[in-house]
């Protein structure tokens, strides 16, 4: 037997007296090279080859690669046969032929020996291995690397051969993993598996945009067409006959109504019995003269395209008659683009369509399905909360969660040899600008379209111009410009002739009541940390848009010493300290020496041994109190501001972290002085405060250059990245948009003005952070080298 790795880059080649069996390995497999980052092998079906399995774990596989790239790395083993055979356009490192006996032997072989893969990941369909099973179960005998086994199928009442080989995977995998608890619950009730062995990981749902259901229907030549659909590989197991006998009646009631049926017959299907499926089908419609209301998109279409045509479906129909049918990709795909589903009783259906997220039929029940399609085609209402409910019931299998918690996983199992570590998604200005029209930033949103009808708010408009001025300040980028423009006229239009601001406005431009009940001290003070951030700027923002808002501050600042709320004192402090980083002003540190003596008498009256705050309680935005002491120390240079803000923010940071991870205080219950031992309200964890925490964490940093205060700031963005007590996103990449909160059991969808500007804030934040890190390694080795050559 040769060595595998004798030859890197190449083809090589297993030899045996009978025949070669092809291993293949990639170019960067090679002896002696540096190993940074363990690898996990991925033992699967996988694209071009079309089945389910393989787009799941191309899903899956991006899902991981995008969150933890730098955790660790997954190569690809594709599982083929003599009649399976593909060229791959991804990296691919191993293949395994399942024809070839020796195969098995030789793939084990390499994978103990590749001192990179340091874990095995297989997805399991028995299919793959039909009459190879005891060559399955010796390959996994021969590997010294811990495996962790996928199954796709879980049959309950399994014969005794059945249950014998299952429980030959189980007893070698270090862990199991199903995709629903029915699953779980059989191999536990049928097949004795032990509990604590099986991890279940929902299958992942894509992430989409939720585009307009006319404009794509316009798209796609289906204007004015109520739109039914089912995708997926095609055969008789999907039943789809039980939608075509109940077209008529839905028709009777429904003339518009078109059925789409999207995808090519399945490959294996072909090969044993051509397209008979779809010629019997395409009887029944000429039978029942639905012609004009049944279309075939014969083709296994590019994701994208799939998910447009899913997000203008009106209805999705899931009629498979498997009653064993553990999960389904296709149904997943169909939930994750918003669409009302009527579905068979499939234990993935019955576990996911609860609380009127969706309709259930009986199997082959065409009347049943007639009458739940008319019923919804009646009621867009009806659709709307439907499709509400499903997505947020959904958003637990995101396949960025998945990826979560598969690397959960994969950490626990590898023995300290993987430790996660996220990655930062690139910075997307798409959902500010959605929720930003020529007036100013729109409050709320409706998962991630905008809501009019909530008005607009001071509040969300000065963090939004803050948070665009750091991305200029960052990129350069002259569209930002038109933006802080928007933004800044918004706060002039809040101020009122007496220098103070109003808060509230509605859809048509006009101040709402909201403003004489509430009381809007920190509005104002919000507003003037805005424009004070923004006067910081002076040197590279238009000299217009700098003498509009030192016009605007000197209004706002008439009356400013009336305002004795914490944290708009704090507000206020920021402001002035940015006004004055270049250009001093005597009445501005009056100011602030008069807020900061009004905190530090505040924080003199409440402190104690125990208890380190300006307040008797622990409530919101409780960062900016010690940024803002901070900031007073550096315009002013007390030095009792300065002892002060470090004392009071170590001891809020020691209430907010465990260890790698933040929770901050809830919305639901705030932290009384006296009472720290009692359990913190679970949820109400908002997206401002994680970002407050991080602007706060960055400046003492950059005070006190402490290497705990950078380590917080990361681990606190992580909380936005899946690092929550959930194990889930709170950012959502596909949009832009920053979900509103995190709660005890589930996440607001609602990605709304305050959620998405926090986030961005405390993106640029980490990116600034970044870059100066790059600079200083950089003048770092510039110095060192200049060191050398003088020393030469």
């Amino acid at each position: 037997m040769i060595n595998l790795f004798a030859n890197p880059g190449i083809k090589l080649l297993l030899s045996t007296e009978k025949r070669q069996i092809p291993i293949s390995v990639n170019a960067t497999n090679s002896v002696g090279r540096n190993r940074k980052i363990p690898e996990v092998l991925m033992i699967t079906s996988y694209p071009p080859r079309e089945c389910g399995i393989a787009t799941y774990s191309q899903d899956l596989i991006k899902a991981l690669d995008n969150k933890f790239n730098q955790s660790f790395k997954i190569g690809i083993c594709p599982i083929e046969s003599l009649n399976e055979k593909h060229a791959y356009t991804d990296d691919i490192k191993y293949i395994l032929n399942t024809d070839q006996p020796d195969a098995f032997f030789g793939l084990a072989n390499a994978i103990n020996s590749d001192t990179d893969i340091c874990m095995v990941l297989i997805q399991h369909e028995f299919g793959f291995y039909a009459k190879k099973e005891p060559l399955f179960k010796e390959f996994l005998l021969l590997l010294k690397k811990p495996v962790i086994v996928v199954f796709h199928t879980i049959l309950p009442n399994p014969s005794e051969i059945l249950n014998m080989r299952v429980n030959d995977i189980a007893s070698i995998a270090k862990s199991i993993i199903v995709m629903t608890h029915s699953s779980k619950k059989i191999l536990v009730r049928d097949y004795a598996i032990r509990d604590a062995k099986i991890t279940v990981i929902p299958h992942g749902t894509h992430l989409v945009p939720h585009a307009d259901k006319e404009l794509l229907k316009d798209k796609f030549l289906l204007s004015g067409r109520s739109i039914l659909s089912t995708f997926g590989l095609l055969s008789s197991g999907k039943s789809i006959e039980t939608t075509l006998m109940a077209l008529p009646n839905i028709v009777r009631h429904n003339p518009t109504v078109l059925f789409l049926i999207i995808g090519k017959t399945h490959p294996s299907v072909i090969k044993q019995e051509g397209e008979k499926y779809r010629e019997l089908l395409t009887s029944k419609i000429e039978e029942l003269g639905l012609q004009k209301h049944v279309l075939f998109l014969n083709a296994f279409l590019p994701l994208p395209e799939l998910l447009e045509y899913l997000q203008l479906t009106d209805i999705y129909l899931f009629t498979s008659k498997d009653p064993n049918q553990a999960v389904s990709g296709t149904f997943s795909y169909a939930l994750s683009c918003g669409c009302p589903i009527v579905s068979t009783p499939i234990p993935h259906a019955i576990e996911v369509l609860r609380d009127d997220a969706g309709i259930i039929i009986d199997f082959s029940d065409s009347q049943k399905l007639s009458e739940a399609v008319n019923k919804l085609l009646a009621n867009q209402q009806l659709r709307k909360k439907i499709s509400s409910n499903a997505l947020h019931l959904m958003a637990s299998t995101a396949w960025q969660n998945a990826a979560i918690s598969h690397a959960m996983l994969l950490e626990k199992i590898s023995n300290q040899n993987i430790t996660l570590a996220y990655t930062m998604p690139d910075i997307n200005l798409d959902h500010i600008k959605k929720m930003t029209t020529g007036f100013g930033m729109i409050q709320f949103s409706e998962i991630n379209q905008p809501d009019l009808a909530s008005g607009y708010t001071l509040d969300d408009n000065a963090r939004a111009m803050i948070a665009i001025a750091q991305h200029f300040e960052l990129t350069n980028e002259e569209t930002d410009i038109q933006y802080i423009a928007i933004y800044l006229n918004f706060i002039k239009y809040c101020l009122q002739a007496e220098g103070k601001f109003l808060n509230y406005v509605d859809a048509v431009n006009v101040f709402t009541d909201q403003n004489h009940e509430t009381n809007l001290a920190d509005s104002n003070g919000r507003a003037i940390w805005a424009l004070g951030y923004l006067i910081s700027l002076r040197d590279i923002l238009p000299e217009e848009i700098i003498a509009d808002a030192e016009l605007t501050m000197k209004r706002a600042l008439l009356s400013i010493t009336d305002i004795h709320s914490t944290r708009a004192m704090a507000f206020i402090i920021k402001g002035l300290y940015y006004r004055n980083i270049k250009y001093k002003s005597f009445k501005d540190i009056s100011i602030i020496l008069q807020l900061a003596n009004r905190l530090v008498q505040m924080y003199r009256h409440e402190a104690d041994k125990e208890w380190r705050w300006f307040e008797s309680y622990l409530t919101y935005a409780n960062s900016i109190l010690p940024e803002a002491l901070l900031c007073a120390w550096l315009a002013t240079g007390d030095p009792l501001y300065k002892e002060l803000a470090k004392e009071s923010f170590d001891f809020l940071l020691s209430k907010i972290f465990t260890g790698n991870t933040i929770k901050v205080i809830s919305n639901k219950g705030w932290l009384h002085k006296g009472k720290e031992a009692v359990q913190l309200t679970a949820g109400g964890e908002q997206p401002i405060d994680i970002a407050y925490t991080i602007l706060a964490l960055n400046r003492f940093n950059s005070v006190f250059a402490n290497e705990t205060y950078l380590c917080k700031m990361k681990n606190a963005f992580n909380w936005f990245l899946g690092n929550n007590h959930l194990h889930r996103i709170i950012y959502n990449p596909c949009t832009g948009g920053c979900y509103d909160g995190l709660e005890e059991n589930d996440i607001n969808l609602n990605q709304g003005a305050e959620s998405t500007v926090s986030y961005l804030m405390a993106r640029l934040v980490i990116e600034k952070n970044n870059l100066r890190a790059i600079e200083i390694k950089l003048n770092n080795s510039i110095h060192v080298g200049k060191r050398i050559v003088k020393t030469a």
